[in-house]
């Protein structure tokens, strides 16, 4: 069921009002993008190999090597945790920014905020359906 004119102009106000009290906020929450699944599946593999060295060590053990494979079975499933939570450093994608992100079709996405790739979206939709 669509908004009725009022509730959408209430929507927009309260976007513009959004992006004057806290700009930073209302860029953050229109700049989510997807998460990396090379990092994310390198992350869990790197997490299983640790914990299968952790396992190792502790069945081994409490001699030397049994040890050392252990904190090192640790360690790797430290790195795969943070490897797979964290993001890439600088911040940036590789891309340069915003402009350049690129969608399969290779366009560039539309500059507008949240709100207005969400209107976008549900126009697009219902043209798909012939509304």
């Amino acid at each position: 069921m669509p908004l009725s004119e009022y509730e959408q102009r209430m929507l927009q106000q309260m976007e513009q009002q959004l992006r004057s009290d806290d700009p930073k906020l209302a860029n953050t929450l229109a700049d989510k993008s997807r998460p990396n699944v090379r990092r994310l599946s390198l992350g869990i593999l790197l997490f299983l190999l640790g914990l299968g060295g952790l396992v190792g060590g502790v069945a081994t053990g409490y001699n030397w090597l049994g040890v050392l494979v252990g904190v090192l079975g640790f360690l790797a499933m430290l790195g795969g945790v943070m490897l797979a939570i964290t993001g890439p450093r600088g911040g940036a994608a590789k891309g340069g920014g915003r402009g350049g992100v690129r969608r399969p079709g290779g366009k560039v996405p539309p500059s507008g905020g949240f709100m207005q790739r969400q209107e976008d979206r549900w126009n697009r939709r219902n043209e798909e359906r012939g509304r």
